[in-house]
């Protein structure tokens, strides 16, 4: 059964910092890129980040570019996401996924 489960999800206040994670089973993790997307409430999803199936290339939407960081670790199966200098714009449910396979989410609220 293919799973992607995230966690790292929580209240922060402005400025500060989160770091999410998404655990996967069930397929070849290595074998895929994945991304991170993410939707606010009564908001289009976003897409936020890629990182290719070894790690060698990212892409950051334009509006997290400089704060967060994108990375994985294939012999644990896991994918990350670090964020940094966080935003209340930052607030959303934040998803990894694959073209088919999605989590299903971690709640991040930015907020004093």
């Amino acid at each position: 059964e293919v799973q992607l489960v995230e966690s790292g999800g929580g209240l922060v206040q402005p400025g500060g910092s989160l770091r999410l994670s998404c655990a996967a089973s069930g397929f070849t993790f290595s074998n895929f890129d994945m991304s991170w997307v993410r939707q606010a409430p009564g908001k289009a999803r976003e897409w936020v980040s890629k990182i290719d199936s070894g790690g060698g290339n990212v892409a950051y939407a334009d509006s997290v570019k400089g704060r967060f960081t994108i990375s994985r670790d294939n012999a644990k199966n896991t994918l990350y996401l670090q964020m940094n200098s966080l935003k209340t714009e930052d607030t959303a449910v934040y998803y990894c996924a694959t073209s088919i396979w999605w989590g299903q989410g971690t709640q991040v609220t930015v907020s004093s």
